[in-house]
């Protein structure tokens, strides 16, 4: 099933840490198409450098809760602490949208919900699949115009 997972990083190399985190999930799924990596200005928490961001599409066999587990291993396993919401990382892996699936459970919500508002998710998004639907929310494209 396709899925549309974000990444992004600003602490120590973040460039290093989107290839790295891409590789990873490379290594556990089939990464179809990434994006260029953005950087784009932090959005809430503390104030904080710059982050690096990107958007790819994979496809996974995985139970959507299981792809969720694999992401945050991804995170954890490149050094990932969750102190501060909106906080600096070292590494951020988001699932955006997985095949079809809606989902508004504790630990998922499906698709991610606020991608919507996010022009560090929609942008590289929009690059790798311009024609792209966010499900409940509609064309990508249309999203991204009502961010600027």
């Amino acid at each position: 099933m396709k899925a549309v997972v974000a990444l992004g990083a600003n602490l120590e190399n973040p460039r290093e840490a989107v290839d790295l985190a891409i590789a990873l999930l490379n290594a556990a799924t089939e990464v179809k198409k990434v994006s260029s990596m953005y950087e784009t200005e932090p959005v809430g928490g503390p104030e904080q450098d710059n982050y690096i961001n990107a958007v790819c599409i994979i496809e996974s066999d995985l139970a959507a809760i299981d792809l969720l587990a694999l992401l945050h291993g991804i995170e954890k396993s490149m050094g990932r602490v969750r102190i501060e919401k909106w906080g600096p990382r070292v590494i951020d892996l988001d699932l955006i949208q997985y095949g079809n699936i809606l989902s508004k459970s504790e630990e998922l919500e499906l698709p991610h919900p606020r991608a919507f508002e996010r022009k560090f998710v929609l942008e590289p998004w929009h690059e790798i699949e311009p024609d792209a639907l966010l499900l409940t929310h509609g064309p990508i494209s249309q999203l991204l115009e009502e961010l600027k």
